[in-house]
């Protein structure tokens, strides 16, 4: 389970945050997770709602997560679909020459603090 590893580098760099800006208390964090981004989101949260707890800053501090669908676009007929659904091949023409447009982001995209 690597999303402990992950919680606690969201913690640092909030934590870093939060002192640039002497914030005395965060209320929410709020990430951007793409759905094959190899982050299990149940997981995620389970391990936050640990983790925070043994923070000052952070301690009461909600998760909340943004999910972005995986889209894949396809090289030969140019069109977009979604990735979860049909894998690498494309349903348009069947092609295999595609690519993976959204859905591996993982980001911090807002800050709640006090």
């Amino acid at each position: 389970m690597h999303e402990l590893g992950v919680v606690f580098h969201i913690i640092d760099d909030v934590t870093a945050v939060g002192r640039e800006n002497n914030l005395t208390g965060i209320s929410s964090v709020t990430l951007q997770l793409g759905k094959v981004s190899t982050v299990i989101p149940e997981y995620l949260t389970d391990c936050w709602n640990w983790a925070v707890k043994k923070t000052d800053l952070l301690k009461e501090a909600e998760l909340i997560i943004e999910p972005i669908e995986a889209i894949s676009f396809c090289e030969d007929c140019k069109t977009s679909f979604d990735t979860i659904e049909n894998g690498k091949t494309c349903p348009n023409c069947g092609s295999t020459h595609t690519f993976l447009q959204q859905g591996n982001e993982f980001m911090i995209k807002e800050i709640s603090g006090s």
